[in-house]
């Protein structure tokens, strides 16, 4: 899979895309990711990407021009490529847009910065628009490296195992349950004894309900749109007596 990220400040991404998975990812060919400076595609001797915004008002609004021939130059006749414009203004990200996004063989980001970018970039450029979350960043920049790293997560054999992703907190709508590893006491505080009882219907079951138990704790308006079976439904019963 390839991303494409257009950027007025490229070398933000050297150190989160160049360490551990992703790194591990693009080495095995698995990921492409192509970094693009915005200014290397104005015509001015002084590489000018922003200026005031008609009409008045504060801030500086990115020129259309240099973001249009920077994406049209570099993914060229690539109809399918979506254009991703990252704004508090998008659509919200979460792991089912990831997984929508990870069927793609190539994505193009383009990192908004200051005020906005000029509207005509969202009309006829973009052809998605999304927000990691309701809070506005300096710039798309750090959007589109966890936009990355999620969708990068969907991609078979990056992290390893092909379902690897799969029990993630929200892959299957709800919160993924607790973890313990060695030693089996620690201060004091023991590892579940279902953990190391080596019965694995037990053991599944556990992780069930944990998952159950966490979810209606933290999230519980995820219950209201996930599958659960009659034994859920029973096990959130005796959560809400209790």
């Amino acid at each position: 899979m390839q991303f494409d990220i257009f950027s007025l400040f490229p070398a933000m991404f050297e150190g989160p895309l160049s360490e551990s998975i992703l790194k591990r990812a693009q080495e095995a060919g698995l990921l492409t990711i192509a970094l693009h400076d915005i200014r290397a595609y104005t015509t001015d001797k002084h590489h000018v990407c922003d200026d005031t915004p008609y009409g008045g008002g504060g801030g500086m609004v990115l020129k259309p021009e240099p973001i249009f021939r920077a994406v049209e130059a570099v993914l060229g006749a690539d109809a399918d490529c979506p254009i991703i414009l990252l704004t508090p203004q998008g659509r919200l990200f979460t792991q089912e847009v990831a997984a929508e996004l990870a069927q793609h063989e190539r994505l193009a980001l383009v990192c908004g910065r200051y005020e906005g970018v000029d509207e005509r970039v969202r009309q006829h450029l973009a052809t998605d628009e999304l927000s990691i979350g309701d809070y506005v960043l300096t710039g798309g920049e750090l959007a589109a490296m966890v936009i990355v790293d999620a969708v990068a997560r969907q991609v078979p054999r990056v992290l390893g195992a092909l379902w690897a992703a799969e029990d993630d907190s929200h892959a299957t709508g709800l919160l993924e349950g607790p973890h313990y590893t060695r030693p089996a006491v620690f201060r004091g505080w023991p590892v579940p004894e279902v953990l190391l009882s080596g019965d694995h219907a037990r053991i599944e079951r556990w992780r069930r309900e944990e998952v159950l138990r966490r979810t209606w704790q933290r999230r519980p308006e995820l219950l209201h749109t996930t599958a659960l079976t009659e034994e859920d439904l029973a096990f959130l019963s005796a959560l809400e007596e209790e």
